[in-house]
């Protein structure tokens, strides 16, 4: 293969890898909102469910002060019924008696229902709670691996970029102009492997004396559509079976 070509492709795959590598740490903000809205989801969850248990108690609260206020006019009814003189007044008394105790009911059975929902809504709140620890442990462990990733990648890409110019450092000057040139029009991809008679990044068909001229890998030729630079990859031999020794002549 040529010298100047075989080293494009290493350039490529560095220039590539480099690329991968910077795009990844570029979404470091987007990860980090999607952490962040993990976890608010899970706090408005925890929310809505004290919110609920609030709003319940509160509504138990009230029915509890009704029945208090109803046992008071039990207690004041019964004492002014020891008093009456008359059956009018007595009948009176028995009536405000029986509504009383009928409202009394009402708020007491109020106060049970409120306090099996309370009971349901408490689970739930220790629910959303767990669940947000949890939630608060998962997305710690993500932020530590993408810190470790970030350094990973900071120290890949320094690497790579050592690697770069030791290429570059080896390279035919007017090749190297070539190859930058088509990167900077082609989003960063100067090489292209040739296949089957076909360029396999813009898809069109090579002339056949162009084509059977990058089957040798042994000039800088590039493709009339796009300008990238050409290679070829043969294919590899086909394994041998492992059967397949070569017995001795009889």
């Amino acid at each position: 293969m040529n010298a100047d070509l075989e080293k494009l492709i290493v350039l490529q795959r560095l220039d590539s890898a480099a690329h991968d590598a910077q795009r990844r740490l570029g979404e470091a903000p987007e990860r980090e909102k999607a952490l962040d809205a993990r976890l608010a989801a899970a706090r408005d969850v925890v929310a809505a469910a004290k919110a609920k248990l609030a709003e319940s108690q509160n509504v138990r609260r009230d029915h509890e002060k009704t029945v208090a206020l109803h046992q008071g006019r039990l207690s004041k009814f019964r004492e002014q019924a020891m008093s009456v003189k008359t059956n009018q007044e007595y009948h009176a008394i028995q009536k405000e008696i029986t509504f009383a105790q009928t409202e009394m009911k009402t708020a007491e059975d109020a106060v049970l229902v409120q306090m099996l929902e309370g009971d349901e809504l408490t689970a739930a709140l220790k629910r959303a709670e767990a669940d947000l620890a949890a939630e608060q442990k998962k997305v710690d462990a993500d932020r530590k691996a993408m810190t470790a990733e970030a350094a990973e990648l900071k120290a890949a890409i320094e690497k790579l970029a050592a690697d770069r110019r030791e290429v570059v450092g080896s390279l035919t000057p007017q090749v190297l102009a070539t190859f930058e040139m088509v990167a900077r029009r082609r989003n960063g991809v100067a090489i292209a492997e040739a296949r089957d008679g076909i360029c396999t990044i813009c898809h069109v068909r090579l002339r056949p004396q162009i084509f059977n001229t990058v089957l040798k890998n042994e000039q800088i030729l590039q493709c009339d559509s796009c300008n990238r630079i050409l290679y070829f990859v043969p294919k590899a031999a086909p394994a041998q079976p492992a059967d397949a020794t070569p017995q001795p002549a009889q």
